[in-house]
């Protein structure tokens, strides 16, 4: 006797394309969608995959079809993979060919030598583990997650040729790089016959290294970038207006990448100002924090994260409004310098 039906197989949004902008990374044929989805946090073992599964979805009826992962995202590492790969499994497979999954190796992973770096050792064979946890037969992107002073850059660059030469990855990054080593990246992959697609590199109104010569790199060489961290973990929100909220990720102590020492006072009268330009524009701080990353011309796709379908919508939602005026320019970076 059925006692159960099983779940009604996803179908997406039939107008998922209609909104959404797609630019043309660097000087490839890929496009990527204006904004993508990160699956750093809130996709782990200790995470409710009912809610990672609604943000999937939601994302994609919205046309994000790039999906950015990492060997290391969880906690605990790998379990944001494997989440994803029951998902995939099942509300995603046969969408695969309008999808863009990305993974990434470099930081830590594993324990001893090989589980770390940019060696051909730790990159293949973290690849290939990322490969069976996510249930996929290739990403359609494997970075290099950070740059390895231990190993040759060529040492590096050659795994990931042989990435793409085996059929694991259909195209290279890399992340975090600085300009020399970016450039040195370029140059390698390019005598090898497989150019650098992309780099992914953090970028925020508060981070704003890439602009010290890594965006001049980019768009003379052809290279698309892809920016994470563009609500700077939730600072360029709402949420921290009137102190650090018990439930925010600046009050937990196991987010080592982010915490209330962060948060000075010179800062948030930083975010206030921000805000305040935000509202007479029409948007809130987070869309406009993340239409602000889009202006810049050598940003391709602005990663977010989310920890629900709403706030999926609401960071589509800044694409409403990207234009700024020379004057609205002008006193973002009046706050930025007060």
């Amino acid at each position: 006797m059925i006692t159960h039906e099983p779940n009604p197989s996803y179908i997406a949004d039939a107008n998922r394309y209609k909104e959404m902008e797609y630019p043309r990374c660097g000087k490839s044929g890929l496009k990527l969608p204006k904004i993508s989805l990160g699956l750093w946090q809130n996709f782990g073992e200790v995470d409710s995959q009912s809610n990672a599964a609604n943000i999937l979805q939601k994302a994609f009826d919205l046309g994000i079809n790039h999906f950015d992962l990492a060997n290391n995202y969880g906690p605990p590492y790998g379990s944001a993979e494997s989440t994803f790969g029951q998902i995939f499994q099942r509300n995603f497979k046969h969408y695969r060919d309008e999808l863009i999954v990305s993974s990434k190796a470099g930081y830590d992973m594993w324990a001893g030598p090989f589980g770390i770096g940019g060696s051909r050792k730790y990159l293949i064979s973290s690849c290939e583990q990322s490969l069976k946890r996510t249930g996929l037969d290739y990403f359609d992107i494997f970075y290099h997650h950070c740059p390895d002073p231990e190993t040759p850059i060529e040492e590096t660059m050659a795994a990931l040729d042989y990435l793409v030469r085996s059929g694991k990855a259909l195209y290279v990054g890399i992340s975090n790089y600085r300009p020399a080593d970016c450039i040195k990246a370029i140059k390698i992959l390019n005598d090898l016959g497989t150019p650098l697609l992309i780099h992914q590199p953090r970028y925020n109104m508060f981070d704003r290294w890439i602009e010290d010569g890594l965006t001049d790199v980019l768009l003379n060489e052809g290279v698309g970038s892809i920016v994470f961290s563009p609500l700077a973990q939730g600072l360029l929100t709402d949420k921290y207006l009137n102190g650090i909220p018990a439930n925010s990720r600046a009050a937990r102590n196991e987010i080592i990448h982010f915490n209330s020492d962060q948060i000075t006072p010179e800062k948030l009268t930083k975010v206030k100002a921000l805000n305040a330009l935000a509202l007479e524009r029409g948007q809130t701080l987070a869309q406009m924090a993340i239409a602000w990353n889009l202006n810049n011309k050598a940003v391709t796709s602005c990663l977010i994260g989310a920890s629900s379908a709403a706030q999926v919508e609401v960071s589509v939602d800044a694409l409403k409004q990207q234009n700024f005026s020379a004057e609205e320019l002008q006193l973002i970076e009046n706050i930025l310098a007060s």
